[in-house]
């Protein structure tokens, strides 16, 4: 298992029992105490959670932001989209991503690319990607969102709008193949709306649990994206709807 990986279950079962020992996290995950240690290091650093005798508690700031849970919710599968999605990019590029959860992973997995632009309203995506490799970021302003780590509103859509980019990101709330590509919350869908045109090309990132899914608000129609990027072959009806899309599985 991928450090990542190992660390977001981590995250995740301290999500649910608060506190776990170093020997019970060990034997789970049939590593040495001392990787485990580390883990546990790494995630205290990121502020998730901090160290006590034998173990590790879930620290409460985490617990209660809800973009940290969404984050850490089916990390493995966001993280085989995000290296899926990442052979889209090459050097030089300038490329825009959005403020999803999976959009975190997917700024995570770009290592390799050198001197990109990077357009962005998720603070996360900004944090991870400046400085790394000659990229350029840019961070749209505005009025930051506590649950959602990203700015949003009239602001942020003027500043993203000057950009021209070759490949937009657009991380999915929620496909259904009737209704099209849904969120749960209305300046996300209303930002993705104002910016897929302005792209060469636009990639939809959802994990298989988005699958038929209801979201409460419309962010795209099928036909107003290129690629959509997933974890596993969508059911055969939404894979109907998908047919003018180019469907990569990670």
């Amino acid at each position: 298992m991928l450090q990542d990986t190992r660390q977001s279950e981590i995250y995740n079962l301290l999500q649910v029992h608060r506190t776990c020992t170093i020997t019970d996290l060990a034997q789970r995950f049939d590593v040495s105490d001392e990787t485990i240690r580390r883990d546990i290091r790494q995630l205290e650093e990121e502020g998730f959670a901090f160290r006590v005798r034998g173990g590790v508690t879930l620290k409460e700031t985490a617990a209660e932001a809800p973009y940290l849970i969404r984050r850490n919710q089916n990390a493995e599968k966001k993280q085989s989209i995000a290296l899926k999605a990442a052979e889209l990019v090459e050097d030089g590029m300038t490329i825009l991503i959005d403020s999803g959860s999976t959009s975190y992973w997917l700024s995570r997995a770009l290592t390799k690319q050198r001197n990109l632009t990077v357009v962005t309203n998720a603070l996360e995506v900004a944090r991870e990607m400046t400085g790394r490799n000659g990229c350029k970021v840019f961070f749209a302003g505005g009025e930051i969102d506590y649950d959602y780590q990203s700015c949003f509103g009239h602001e942020t859509e003027a500043f993203m709008s000057r950009f021209t980019p070759e490949v937009a990101f657009f991380a999915i709330g929620a496909v259904d193949s009737k209704r099209g590509l849904l969120d749960f919350h209305n300046p996300e869908a209303t930002l993705k709306a104002c910016l897929w045109p302005l792209a060469s090309r636009v990639v939809a990132l959802a994990d298989s649990s988005k699958f038929e899914r209801q979201g409460i608000v419309k962010s795209l129609d099928f036909k107003q994206i290129d690629i959509f990027v997933t974890d596993q072959t969508p059911p055969p009806q939404l894979l109907k709807a998908l047919n003018e899309v180019e469907v990569m599985v990670g």
